[in-house]
């Protein structure tokens, strides 16, 4: 029976950009930095869930031949891979943060919707993220 997620994975060209993206203008924390070789396992998650963690995974050895890892960069930049998901408390004040960190590429605005408010922005590599502050409709499903 399976528990918990642990580790998810979202691709990115510069594990330093991605790094400081994540954590300074995000708002994420640093969770494991370890070498072992030539990889680098780099993770992220939200301050204080030490269960779940983002590794930030770049196209390339060990992971992929060339070939395939310039097509995976390809489709990053295209914003064609996965995107992530995150909850916060209040979405507009988010907003109001994350352009104060300088954050520009945003795809939507603090919306209101049936299940609560959530916005839209990309990491610098084109990868979708969606925050969203629950409503009453999606609490009530969670419960």
């Amino acid at each position: 029976m399976i528990t918990t997620l642990n580790v998810a994975s979202i691709y990115v060209l510069d594990k330093d950009e991605a790094l400081d993206f994540y954590v300074n203008k995000l708002g994420l924390e640093k969770g494991n930095d370890v070498q072992q070789g030539d990889y680098r396992w780099l993770t992220v998650r939200a301050p204080g869930d030490g269960a779940t963690e983002i590794s930030l995974e770049q196209p390339g050895p060990p992971l992929h031949d060339e070939e395939t890892a310039d097509r995976i960069r390809e489709l990053i930049t295209k914003g064609a891979l996965g995107g992530l998901v995150f909850i916060t408390d209040d979405a507009r004040a988010m907003y109001d943060t994350l352009r104060e960190r300088g954050v520009t590429d945003f795809t939507q605005e603090p919306t209101e919707h049936f299940y609560g408010t959530d916005m839209g922005v990309r990491d610098p590599f084109g990868n979708h993220i969606r925050i969203l502050q629950q409503g009453e409709v999606a609490q009530q499903g969670t419960a």
